[in-house]
């Protein structure tokens, strides 16, 4: 099967534009697309979707480690007849500055992937070369295949930048894009996620694809995409017994940071997964043992999350029953007593959580989790540990003092984190399932223990 990392020297909305691109014209040609995103993100995964009609996955090879990374590929590429895989940051950007861990060339090494380089060629032409040359021997196992020339201001500057690759690199350059506004990404602002979800950039991506196609050499693109077979499709989590439970989550536009292995392991170890959407008025499930509240963007939505009266008071009741729940992030922030938005109106959300989230103008938090659990912590025991990350502009202030859910260590040390009751597990920290699959299993047969609602 072929397969084609996206990368590039830098980070910027010029990879996603192309991956874009390659993904829409390769549907128009009749091709089956898979897409995945390297590391933590799960807003282009959200375009990747719109334009494959295929759920993507993300790859991060530290939060999962390296034969899960495998599985997920191998697993997400089922019927598809090519993945496009998008990189993170820069192709050797990664957790740190001293190694490629967690890197877009790690991802690439670690699945036999070859790479297609990304280059913003506005305002050069030889020095391209330059460029490409540096990344072909920075790394010499990371297998820098092509070269696809971004933002060039013609096609006669295309062949300039062509010419001086092709000869002093070794590799082709498979095509081009020019610097040309209406090709740009839409300013990917918090709200317009559930604009893709609905299809009102279809004609943006249809578009994009027709640009691409015009420019590519599709024989010579197939032909470097080609890569070593993947393995079997397998489980990734090997339950010990089924757990005959049924577990809310919710899911809307305000409520949508998921990975799919984290719900996948949920559902092979036999939870019945039933969606509600918080934001039109759904309140708790009835007969649910469980719930899961995902990040996503309730401070786009407060107004209106606000008014939900009745869910508000079903999923504070549950959860002060003794429902098993985690929130992560933006579910996190609903279940505070007030969300503050940065113009300073305040919106009453569950009121679990005593406390309030104050939004930031700046971002508040970002990077890598090692999370370990702490007494009381059904998820995550007493010493137990699990990897996730967190991506937030808001700021939690507790009224009194909170008792944490665990611990959680970044670049800047290690320190007491989250909020811990009624068999509530919440915080800011995105949670990878793999990463620590005893955990699923652990939440199962806690929800063994409390029907709401039955």
């Amino acid at each position: 099967m072929r397969r084609l990392v996206i990368a590039a020297p830098g980070s910027g909305a010029g990879k996603t534009t192309v991956t874009l691109g390659l993904m829409a014209a390769m549907r128009q040609q009749g091709y089956t697309v898979q897409g995945f995103k390297c590391g933590p993100d799960y807003i282009d995964p959200t375009y990747h979707t719109a334009v494959t009609g295929r759920p993507a996955r993300n790859l991060d090879s530290w939060m999962m480690g390296s034969e899960a990374v495998k599985t997920v590929l191998a697993n997400g590429c089922q019927g598809a007849d090519i993945a496009i895989i998008e990189g993170v940051m820069g192709l050797f950007d990664g957790k740190q500055p001293l190694s490629d861990e967690g890197s877009t060339a790690e991802i690439a090494v670690l699945t036999e992937s070859p790479v297609l380089l990304v280059v913003d060629c506005s305002g050069m032409a030889r020095s391209a070369a330059a460029i490409v040359r540096g990344f072909q021997t920075f790394r010499p196992d990371v297998r820098l295949a092509g070269v696809f020339a971004n933002r060039v201001g013609s096609e006669g500057h295309f062949r300039l930048i062509k010419a001086a690759v092709e000869q002093t690199c070794g590799v082709p350059v498979v095509g081009f894009l020019t610097q040309d506004e209406a090709l740009a990404l839409p300013e990917r602002h918090l709200g317009l996620v559930p604009s893709v979800e609905r299809g009102e950039l279809d004609s943006f991506f249809a578009e994009l694809g027709q640009k691409m196609a015009q420019t590519l050499d599709w024989e010579t693109l197939f032909a470097i995409a080609a890569a070593p077979s993947l393995a079997p499709p397998r489980p990734f989590i090997h339950p010990s017994r089924r757990y005959r439970v049924r577990v809310a989550v919710a899911k809307d536009a305000a409520f949508h940071f998921y990975y799919p292995e984290n719900l996948e392991m949920l559902a092979a170890c036999g939870a019945e997964l039933v969606y509600f959407s918080p934001l039109a008025g759904e309140p708790l499930p009835k007969g649910v043992n469980g719930l899961y509240i995902g990040g996503g963007f309730p401070e786009e939505f407060a107004a209106k999350l606000a008014k939900q009266t009745a869910v508000k008071q079903s999923i504070r009741a549950a959860i002060e029953h003794g429902l098993p729940t985690l929130a992560e992030c933006g579910g996190f922030m609903f279940l505070t007593e007030q969300l503050v938005a940065t113009d300073g109106t305040a919106y009453e959300m569950a009121g679990v959580i005593p406390g309030r989230v104050v939004m930031k103008t700046k971002l508040a938090a970002l990077g890598y989790r090692e999370v370990r659990g702490r007494k009381g912590n059904f998820l995550l025991p007493e010493g137990e540990t699990a990897r996730g990350h967190e991506f937030h502009y808001s700021v939690y202030e507790p009224r009194g003092e909170a008792p944490f859910a665990y611990e959680t260590s970044g670049r800047k040390g290690t320190k007491p984190d989250g909020y811990l009751a009624h068999r509530l597990v919440a915080g800011y920290v995105h949670f990878h399932f793999a990463s620590a699959p005893a955990m699923v299993e652990r939440w199962l047969a806690e929800c063994e223990k409390v029907t709401i609602n039955g």
